[in-house]
């Protein structure tokens, strides 16, 4: 590999890293193997990934239905935290050594890893590195479609599913933080009870309770982050208050459902929606810059919590899958590499 402005050390030409047998297949095809390791293009910086984040995009991409974004690496993952080990021409915020924590296209589930450099945000001081593997994905969806796009405000009340997942804990803690209401479905008794320790108004086992009547029942919703899909999208719609947002970021329920368009146009209703991972370059820079000006601040402070639910080594990346396919966690799932 050729060095470019590193003095960490010696860079090794080949690195661990997670890849699919097959190309595709259940969580057990996950193996370690050996791969190059990448090096840094212009304006670009390589990171010796200490810890990685693990997203139910990942999931889709191992079944072979999600492949990365033209140009990115075929290893999995988004999101990891280390040292910056060298920099690609260009590149003038970080120097060899800084910490960071960076949303990738792909190529987190190893050693080292190369991301953008303006994708990259410094590790909020006194945070490790596990923790803030678990910010990036999960950060830059919740602002972009609770905030940017869902317009959320102070007072309103925001629809929450999903609510234990990565991206749910970070919405709850982020809406209260910033003076809305939430309103959140989990599956289960305990994750409900996990969610309203968290902060939401109303918590709701989704198993044993009509949650668009309890909805409805607690004045409606503003924004819905819909997470679901299928059949939920009408029923997101119907519990609406006037002029709401609804926001898709995902369907495994279905991308099919039946929706009363007189609804949406009798309350003036929006149903949007977008991904993160087939943004531009220079769109998610903008997201980094208004991540980090908006809501670090927030992590600095002490006011938003990273919440783990369990760390595996990277060789154990298979099981790390495992867990979040059957759905018993409550927070982010890392691999500590």
């Amino acid at each position: 590999m050729t060095q470019v402005q590193s003095n960490a050390g010696v860079i090794a030409p080949l690195m661990n890293a997670i890849e699919v047998e097959g190309g595709k297949g259940p969580a057990e095809a996950l193996k370690l193997a050996q791969r190059s390791t990448p090096n840094p293009v212009a304006g670009e910086i390589l990171i010796r990934v200490r810890a990685a984040g693990v997203n139910h995009a990942d999931l889709h991409q191992r079944r072979g239905v999600y492949p990365p974004p033209p140009g990115a690496s075929d290893i999995i993952g988004m999101e990891v935290a280390g040292e910056v080990a060298a920099l690609g021409p260009g590149v003038e915020r970080w120097r060899v050594g800084d910490r960071v924590t960076a949303l990738m296209g792909g190529g987190g589930y190893a050693e080292y890893a190369v991301a953008d450099a303006r994708q990259a945000l410094p590790i909020p001081r006194g945070m490790d590195f596990t923790h803030a593997a678990a910010l990036p994905e999960a950060m830059f969806t919740v602002w972009s479609n609770v905030f940017e796009i869902g317009a959320l405000r102070y007072g309103e009340t925001l629809l929450l599913h999903g609510a234990t997942s990565g991206v749910g804990v970070t919405a709850i803690q982020l809406a209260k933080i910033l003076g809305a209401k939430v309103v959140a479905t989990s599956r289960g008794a305990d994750k409900a009870a996990r969610a309203k320790a968290l902060g939401a108004n109303l918590s709701i086992d989704s198993t044993v309770e009509d949650w668009a009547a309890a909805v409805k029942a607690f004045g409606g919703a503003d924004v819905a982050l819909e997470m679901v899909g299928g059949e939920q999208v009408a029923k997101d719609l119907s519990v609406m208050k006037p002029l709401g947002r609804v926001v898709m970021i995902a369907y495994p329920a279905g991308a099919r459902a039946e929706v009363d368009f007189g609804a949406i146009l009798r309350r003036r209703l929006t149903l949007t929606g977008s991904t993160l991972r087939a943004r531009d370059a220079a769109e998610k820079a903008r997201l980094a810059a208004a991540v980090e000006a908006k809501v670090w601040p927030l992590v600095e402070s002490g006011a938003f919590k990273a919440l783990i639910a369990a760390v595996f080594p990277l060789a154990e990346a298979a099981k790390a899958h495992g867990l979040l396919e059957r759905g018993d966690h409550v927070g982010k799932v890392i691999l500590a590499v």
